[in-house]
């Protein structure tokens, strides 16, 4: 019986008829994977947050949480003290990474990607979008030097997160900085800033006193976007103020990519020690939200929520920081 069998029959039996011994194998699975997991420790923690670690309350019961995403229930997690990059990895930095290394990413492997349709500088009727996702296009020549497509440029943009990486080209820079991607514990657990079951970075309001604090959609989602925040696309990763431990930009902007597979349930019988995500998936866990999160559509902005996407996956939305272990 692999992982995922044993996870599905555990949670799926009421309390009092699930054997013992099923829910201590599940648990025994989870904590072998904690203590298994990837560690860095020779990158640089120049720039990046040192964060003490300990226990938090992970997770959200809110009314408005997105059913199937798997965000409760609340659960105290402990997390060991690591460092994590201030801000999202920039088209700069990503520069560094590719002259030292000559690395192609998967989008120009590929020869395309998704542009937001914003962002499309020609729309062209036999543009192809994915099912039930009309606001995504299929662009030919999209990749991290050309975000909207090949007549696009990052220039200009040297402080803005770079974008159109997968999960694959993110732990690849991340391997060559001698750093590793978050898990969702460690992402969760700083973006929190040290408050307590907030439900953004500063506190339970998402513009205390008018003032918006992230880059995220107002309007009519996805036709009208006011940028009532000042933005309508990425944001330079220093737009906004930092959270408590000093991170900067880290609800809104860009997705960010953790270490972890996605389920929807793993953590529900795992380990609360230094949690991992299942050993394998299909999907891996992408936190955070972006611009292009909105109420009526997309609440995911908010530091408890989560979703998914496909490893090898590349949008105008999607970036990422590392992490990197306290010795």
């Amino acid at each position: 019986m692999n992982q995922r069998d044993l996870l599905r029959i555990a949670v799926n039996l009421p309390p009092c008829c699930a054997p013992t011994k099923l829910r201590a194998a599940v648990l025994e699975v989870s904590s072998r994977a904690s203590a298994e997991r990837e560690r860095a420790t020779r990158g640089s923690a120049e720039d990046m947050a040192a964060l003490e670690g300990g226990p938090f309350l992970m997770g959200s019961e809110d009314a408005d949480c997105i059913p199937g995403d798997g965000e409760g229930p609340i659960r105290e997690v402990r997390v060991e003290p690591f460092y994590l990059d201030r801000a999202s990895a920039t088209n700069e930095k990503f520069a560094e990474f590719v002259k030292a290394t000559g690395y192609k990413t998967e989008a120009e492997r590929f020869g395309w990607s998704f542009v937001f349709q914003g962002h499309v500088r020609e729309k062209l009727a036999e543009m192809i979008h994915p099912p039930k996702l009309r606001w995504w296009f299929k662009i030919d020549g999209a990749d991290w030097r050309h975000p909207e497509g090949p007549d696009s440029t990052i220039e200009g943009r040297a402080h803005y997160p770079v974008v159109q990486v997968s999960w694959n080209d993110a732990a690849e820079y991340a391997k060559w900085a001698g750093k590793r991607l978050p898990t969702e514990a460690e992402w969760e657990y700083a973006a929190r800033g040290g408050l307590e079951q907030k439900r953004f970075p500063w506190g339970d309001e998402l513009t205390p006193g008018g003032r918006h604090l992230c880059n995220i959609w107002q309007g009519t989602f996805p036709d009208v976007d006011l940028a009532e925040d000042g933005y309508s696309a990425p944001a330079p990763v220093d737009a906004f103020p930092p959270n408590g431990y000093g991170l900067l930009v880290i609800t809104g902007n860009t997705w960010e990519w953790c270490a972890d597979w996605f389920a929807h349930d793993f953590h529900l019988l795992g380990t609360r020690e230094n949690p991992v995500g299942p050993a394998s998936g299909t999907t891996r866990a992408m936190r955070g939200g972006s611009y292009l999160c909105h109420a009526s559509y997309c609440n995911r902005y908010r530091v408890a929520a989560r979703t998914q996407n496909t490893p090898d996956s590349a949008t105008t939305n999607i970036g990422f920081r590392c992490a990197l272990d306290r010795a």
